[in-house]
């Protein structure tokens, strides 16, 4: 009998390049795609699997405890895969509070859901399920100049955001603790490619340099991330989901540490040769620094190396070519889920869309 997999958040970037690396990659599977279809949610990213007979989508928030617990009711799950949150940094710090209830309510709601269904005895669960929370690197804090996450850091969170991830974290493991629950966490770098939406700094720029607004950048532009290309994110949840020991974390990243300011000119770079010549760093308009920003995320990913044998694919060099020219190529998508109420919220945030 196939596996089923309930994907919540499949409509949003990571959850929908997942659900269509799955999809391709196991015929025989079901995914169940719960999501309540946000800002960032969008169902134009499952186009070329909307019909596939082993895919459905059900609108559905995560906080309502009972639309999920139904779904349990109907669907035989062997499977969850938790990427439903509200993921945004600068939106958290404005409104906090949606974040509290999405990213820690929601992710209990689950936990609770699952465990109900799965639970035959006191502990004792049925064979072959598992629950993964999809995390991300931002709940360690900030490194200096060097040294790297490894998941025995200690959680250190800067933003409401990070913080409501941290604190899913704490329940998902909790619940293994407490219920022997069969979970695991993985945290991620910084994801890019397809599908992402353009609150985010990579698809940002790419949209605005296209259209010739300002770029902008926060502070000096030298924070520094670790950037995973998002199909080698999906290749490494599906190892873990598969091979990973119950109740283990694992950190997942990219080992392409990048400053903000030096990705924004690589675009630029791309697109002023490619484009228009008239997209140049002229463009760029350095803009307030974040609340709590912190500095430089970077991944130690030799767990997941080690216990899983699993390594990115992509080099960074191939993956923002990629991307930059997807974007160029599905500019109609990035028109369509850019909505009047995104270009007030950045028009107001930084002066300019």
């Amino acid at each position: 009998m196939s596996n089923i997999y309930l994907v919540t958040g499949g409509a949003g970037f990571i959850g929908s390049n997942f659900i269509i690396y799955m999809l391709n990659r196991y015929p025989n599977i079901k995914i169940i795609n719960l999501d309540s279809l946000t800002y960032a949610g969008n169902l134009e990213n499952l186009k070329l699997v909307q019909n596939f007979k082993n895919y459905k989508f059900i609108k559905a928030d995560i906080c309502d405890s009972v639309a999920v617990r139904e779904v349990f009711k109907l669907y035989n799950i062997d499977y969850v895969v938790n990427f439903a949150a509200q993921s945004h940094v600068d939106r958290s710090i404005k409104d906090p509070l949606t974040f509290l209830n999405t990213n820690v309510k929601g992710t209990v709601n689950l936990l609770e859901a699952a465990k109900k269904q799965w639970e035959i005895s006191d502990g004792v669960y049925r064979d072959g399920v598992k629950y993964l929370q999809v995390s991300t690197d931002e709940v360690y804090g900030s490194l200096g100049h060097c040294g790297y996450f490894s998941e025995s850091t200690n959680l250190d969170p800067h933003s409401p955001y990070s913080a409501s991830k941290a604190c899913a974290d704490f329940f998902v493991k909790a619940y293994f603790d407490t219920y022997k629950f069969p979970i695991n966490i993985t945290r991620c770098s910084n994801n890019y490619g397809p599908y992402q939406f353009p609150e985010k700094l990579i698809p940002l720029i790419i949209n605005n340099a296209i259209n010739l607004k300002c770029l902008p950048v926060y502070g000096d532009g030298k924070q520094v991330r670790d950037w995973l290309f998002v199909k080698d994110h999906c290749s490494a949840i599906d190892v873990v989901l598969k091979n990973a020991k119950i109740g283990e974390i694992y950190n997942i990243g990219g080992n392409n540490e990048r400053q903000n300011i030096e990705i924004v000119k690589i675009i630029i770079s791309y697109l002023n040769k490619n484009v228009n010549q008239n997209i140049t760093e002229n463009l760029i308009k350095h803009v307030k620094d974040r609340k709590g920003h912190d500095r430089r995320y970077a991944i130690d990913s030799s767990k997941i190396k080690k216990d899983l044998n699993w390594s990115p694919s992509v080099s960074f060099e191939q993956g923002i070519v990629g991307t930059i020219k997807w974007y160029i190529e599905n500019k109609s998508w990035m028109d369509s889920v850019i909505s009047k109420e995104y270009k007030d919220y950045y028009k107001n945030m930084y002066g300019s869309m």
